[in-house]
């Protein structure tokens, strides 16, 4: 069973930055497919960013040159860096990984909000 845990959500004030991390049970080299979701209030989870074992970082058009998806190997982490926060990116954001298997994160909450 693969574990992720995830950990960086909180309160910041619109502007600010903040940095959410996902750490894997095992290595992260065994995903073939790594990615970042979000699911606000009364919406749909929708995906914020992902990057393939072929492919480099895509982002949803909303977060394009605000947020950039990264990964420490060595750690069995990936990263999302988020800045220049908008109230409209408050939501409960999800790890997710795709092996054979599906595997998610049980999500950090992220409020933007003065």
């Amino acid at each position: 069973q693969v574990h992720m845990v995830e950990s960086g959500g909180g309160l910041v004030q619109p502007g600010g930055s903040l940095r959410l991390s996902c750490t894997a049970s095992g290595s992260i080299f065994r995903f073939i497919e790594m990615a970042y979701y979000r699911q606000a209030p009364g919406k749909q989870r929708e995906l914020v960013a992902t990057f393939t074992s072929s492919n480099g970082p895509r982002y949803a058009t909303s977060v394009n040159d605000r947020f950039t998806i990264s990964r420490d190997n060595g750690k069995n982490t990936i990263y999302l860096q988020m800045n220049s926060l908008k109230p409209e990116d408050t939501a409960v954001y999800y790890c997710y990984a795709r092996s054979n298997m599906i595997y998610w994160g049980k999500g950090t909450l992220v409020t933007v909000s003065s």
